[in-house]
């Protein structure tokens, strides 16, 4: 065993042997001989859970759903901020050329921690055989190794199979990609740990996983063609959710925004999550201030916590929820599209007449722990602190004032902030433009708002499990048990109104519509577009409908660094 286990991966030599990347690595952990062997075993999984949440940081594997898919659109904002070399404006209108660089990036992180499960399955292996601690943290590895692949067959149609870190992987596509991660997860399902919480891999994760794995492996078997749903695949993932379902371990949370709280850990709904306990600077809050405004300060304790005007919600996602609810407005019939925190008198609500010059004494005092800015789908005009000339917020007895949010980018402050529903590339892509997502909360442990965050980023919950169970009961042709199984989501969120009412009747594009109402900005998007046939559709900028950009192309640095097994790694089609 070696006496030294210093982290140092990069991307495609670990897993190619062929290349390096830049990426910033951190030594989370030197020791493998230490005082025992505990300090061998947390050293060996430290490193591949640690990365996970830069992994799916906004400008890697995060936005790399988020952007392509008809939630959100980033347009250059101002002309220049976000433009990023127009990698954003590729991925929304999938015209994606192989040098972009939030693919590459995304690629490269994916690939680093799946070497990084591969070094820990390594070092874990031989402790195994006399340490149940390490047998354990073996059995999580392999569950990582195979989930992290099934998010590179998801985006880029293919897997690595890799036993050592000495070998070259071999890569696999459609059937023995799929044959190859379900044996991963099958080989741990019925020995790996049941409650070790949702930061780590546990065996509701592996069977949730599973039945993801089933539930999209008609398009991972032809990501080009149209699905066809076996009613073999169907029956794995009714058999997988019912495991978890009939297990009583989880619940779903009365209140929809808890589940993206400081204190989400322990919710109940959470199966699987990026852990941030705000021990590292790494712990980050890019899921909570992408979307907003750039003139709005979440949190009147730390003044350089703001949003970064990112990406709006499309007027077509937007347009879902009207279709909907028809006359009454998404926010006054579903508690999940919008949740109501700053109290505002009626009388300040309205702004006509007013200017952040004109409305000093417009304003609510709040002490800073009882501050929250509103949360969900966010349209007109938030509520916020404001900063003075020197950059300072403006108190009161006892707290902050809330004003109006003033456009800070403006000369001299003169206009609010407005989130109007029309947004595009070209003349409705100013700061203010568009409609924003608020839905994680901004950590009050953190010390500066933005980094060492406590609020876990989901990537597994119980209502998803409902969800996927319905479709797989609809596409049987069990209507009245799908109809059940998302009424049973819709109706839990009891904790205020308004409780979205059960639902009379279920096809394939009501279901559609809900697993967008509940899962929208979780990264689930883009992979139910392409399952429901919906990823060819037109929307904003959007009009491409060529069925191969389904995937991702395969970053040319990737295909370059190979190049000396010609073969090796080819270009995806279309690219």
């Amino acid at each position: 065993m070696k006496n030294k286990f210093i982290i140092a991966l990069l991307a495609i030599s670990s897993l190619l042997n062929s290349n390096c990347t830049d990426l910033e690595e951190q030594v989370l952990d030197e020791s493998l001989t230490g005082s025992g062997q505990s300090e061998a075993v947390s050293g060996a999984i430290a490193p591949a859970y640690g990365l996970l949440p830069q992994t799916f940081r906004h400008t890697r594997y995060f936005g790399l759903q988020l952007i392509p898919s008809d939630e959100a659109i980033l347009p250059a904002r101002g002309g220049d901020q976000w433009y990023d070399g127009g990698r954003f404006l590729e991925l929304h209108t999938h015209n994606i050329t192989p040098s972009n660089g939030l693919v590459g990036d995304a690629w490269n992180y994916m690939t680093t921690n799946i070497s990084r499960t591969v070094i820990a399955i390594e070092v874990l292996t031989p402790l195994a055989e006399t340490n149940t601690e390490a047998q354990a943290a073996l059995y999580e590895m392999k569950a990582l190794r195979a989930y992290l692949n099934m998010l590179m067959l998801d985006s880029w149609g293919l897997a690595f199979k890799k036993e050592s870190s000495e070998d070259m992987s071999e890569i696999l596509r459609g059937q023995e990609a799929i044959d190859y991660i379900e044996s991963e997860f099958l080989s741990v399902a019925d020995v790996i740990n049941k409650d070790e919480g949702p930061g780590r891999m546990t065996q509701a994760a592996v069977w949730g996983f599973l039945a993801k794995l089933h539930l999209n492996a008609a398009v991972y078997r032809d990501p080009y063609g149209t699905p066809s749903f076996s009613t073999e695949d169907m029956d794995k993932v009714i058999e997988y959710t019912d495991n978890i379902i009939n297990s009583g371990n989880f619940t779903l949370s009365p209140e929809y925004f808890d589940l993206f709280n400081d204190d989400n850990h322990d919710n109940q709904e959470l199966i699987f999550a990026l852990d941030q306990r705000g021990i590292l600077n790494n712990d980050h809050s890019r899921w909570a201030y992408w979307s907003l405004s750039g003139s709005l300060f979440p949190r009147p304790e730390y003044p350089n916590a703001d949003g970064t005007d990112g990406p709006s919600i499309t007027p077509d996602f937007y347009q879902t929820w009207v279709d909907a609810y028809g006359n009454t407005d998404p926010a006054d019939a579903d508690a999940r599209f919008y949740q109501k925190n700053v109290n505002v008198p009626s009388e300040y609500e309205d702004l006509d007449g007013f200017t952040p010059q004109n409305d000093e004494d417009r304003y609510i005092c709040v002490a800073a722990e009882d501050f929250e800015i509103d949360r969900g789908i966010m349209r007109g005009t938030p509520w916020a602190p404001r900063k003075d000339p020197d950059g300072n917020f403006y108190t009161c007895n006892g707290g902050y004032r809330i004003y109006a949010v003033g456009e800070r980018r403006e000369a001299n402050m003169e206009y609010y902030v407005n989130h109007t529903l029309d947004v595009d590339f070209t003349a409705n892509n100013g700061y203010a433009s568009g409609y924003r997502v608020s839905k994680y909360q901004f950590s009050h442990t953190s010390p500066n708002g933005n980094n060492y965050s406590s609020v876990d980023l989901v990537l597994l919950r119980y209502a998803e499990i409902y969800l996927m169970r319905a479709e797989a009961k609809l596409r049987k042709g069990d209507n009245a048990g799908a109809l059940s199984d998302v009424n049973f989501v819709r109706t839990s969120r009891t904790a205020r109104a308004p409780i979205p009412s059960a639902l009379n009747s279920i096809d394939l594009d009501i279901l559609y519509r809900e697993r967008g109402f509940e899962l929208y900005w979780e990264m689930a998007r883009r992979t139910d577009m392409i399952r429901f046939g919906h990823y060819e559709d037109t929307w904003t900028e959007k009009t491409d409908t060529d069925v191969r950009h389904r995937l991702f192309p395969i970053p040319q640095s990737a295909i370059d660094g190979s190049s000396n097994t010609p073969g090796y790694l080819e270009q995806n089609p279309g690219y």
